[in-house]
C-alpha cells in the first residue's frame, strides 16, 4: 500500500514519528550522561598515567553498564522498571494519567509532547514529499533536531554524536539528489555556517574576555547550512537570534534565568531550522524583515 495513498503514507510515517519519538526521549536522557561517564574514565585514565611508576593509584570499580539500551527503563522516584505496555507512546502516559504506575510520582508532560512533535513532523514530511528517499532524509534531519534541542536546553551540550552526523547526512543527502540543494550550495552553507559563528565567537571573547556560545553551536550551524545551503543562512541566524532574544527578556523578567544568566542558543538554531523546512528560509527572511518594518 505504500505509495498508493499519500494520505495512509502520512499516517503510517506519523505513527513511526511516535515510536521514534519515544525512542528520543531515551536519547535526550541518556546522551549526556553517557558523555559524563565517558569524561570521567578520560579524566582516572589521565590521573592513572600520570601517578609515580611506583605508586599507582588504586583501581576504581568498573561503572555499571550505561548506554542507549542498557539498563532498563525505570521509574526515577521509586525504580519501578517501565513494562512494555506502560511505553506506549502518548497511550500509555494518557493512560497512566501522567503518573508512575507503583509510586504515583507525576511524569513529565515533555515525554508524550516529544512524541507528538516528531509524529508530526514525520507526518508533514511523508506529506510533503511521500515515502521517498527525500522525505525518509528530512525525517532523520528532523528526528535529530527534536533531540539536540531538548538536550541543548537541559545541559547546554550539542553532542558530536548528533551533530556532526546530520552534517555529513546534509552534505550527502545533496550528492546524492535526494534534496533540491546543489551540492556546491551545501558544502558552501556548511563552511560558511560554521566560520560565521566561529567568527563571532571570538570577535566576542576578544571584546569581552567571556565565551558566548559553545563549539557545538557552530556544528549545528553548520549542519542546517549543508541542508539548507549558504543562502539560508542569514535568514536562519536572524529568526533564531530574533526568537531567542524574546524568550530571553521573557525569562529574565520572569526571573527564571539559569544561574549565570544564559540560555542555551541551539534550541533556537533548531527551531529556525524546522520553521525553514516547513515554509522555506525565505517566507522566514520575509517574515522577519516584514515585523521590523523593512
Amino acid at each position: 500500500m505504500m505509495g498508493v495513498d499519500p494520505w495512509l503514507d502520512a499516517i503510517l510515517l506519523g505513527v513511526v514519528g511516535l515510536l521514534v519519538g519515544s525512542f528520543l526521549n531515551v536519547v535526550i536522557h541518556r546522551l549526556p550522561k553517557m558523555m559524563e561517564q565517558q569524561w570521567a574514565a578520560e579524566c582516572a585514565d589521565y590521573v592513572a598515567s600520570q601517578a609515580p611508576a611506583g605508586n599507582p593509584p588504586a583501581p576504581a570499580d568498573a561503572p555499571a553498564r550505561f548506554n542507549l539500551w542498557t539498563p532498563r527503563s525505570r521509574c526515577p522516584s521509586c525504580g519501578h522498571p517501565v513494562q512494555w505496555y506502560e511505553n506506549i507512546p502518548v497511550l500509555s502516559y494518557l493512560a497512566l494519567r501522567g503518573r508512575c504506575s507503583d509510586c504515583k510520582t507525576r511524569i513529565s508532560l515533555r515525554y508524550p509532547l516529544v512524541e507528538l512533535l516528531t509524529a508530526g513532523l514525520f507526518f508533514f514530511c511523508a506529506q510533503r514529499w511521500g515515502l521517498t528517499p527525500t522525505g525518509l532524509a528530512w525525517c532523520g534531519f528532523s528526528a535529530t533536531l527534536v533531540a539536540l534541542a531538548f538536550i541543548d536546553w537541559d545541559t547546554t551540550l550539542l553532542p558530536d554524536d548528533l551533530t556532526l552526523p546530520l552534517l555529513w547526512a546534509g552534505l550527502l543527502a545533496s550528492a546524492l539528489q535526494w534534496t533540491s540543494l546543489a551540492l556546491f550550495s551545501s558544502v558552501m552553507g556548511a563552511v560558511a555556517g560554521y566560520l560565521s559563528l566561529w567568527l563571532v565567537y571570538w570577535a566576542f571573547k576578544l571584546a569581552t574576555g567571556k565565551e558566548g556560545m559553545g563549539y557545538g553551536d557552530f556544528k549545528l550551524f553548520a549542519a542546517l547550512g549543508a541542508w539548507f545551503g549558504w543562502q539560508a543562512l542569514v535568514p536562519l541566524i536572524l529568526m533564531a537570534s530574533v526568537v531567542g532574544a524574546v524568550v530571553g527578556i521573557a525569562l529574565k523578567l520572569a526571573s527564571s534565568l539559569r544561574e549565570g544568566g544564559y540560555v542555551p542558543f541551539g534550541p533556537f538554531l533548531v527551531g529556525a531550522g524546522l520553521i525553514a523546512l516547513v515554509w522555506g528560509p525565505q517566507v522566514v527572511l520575509q517574515t522577519i524583515l516584514g515585523a521590523l518594518g523593512l
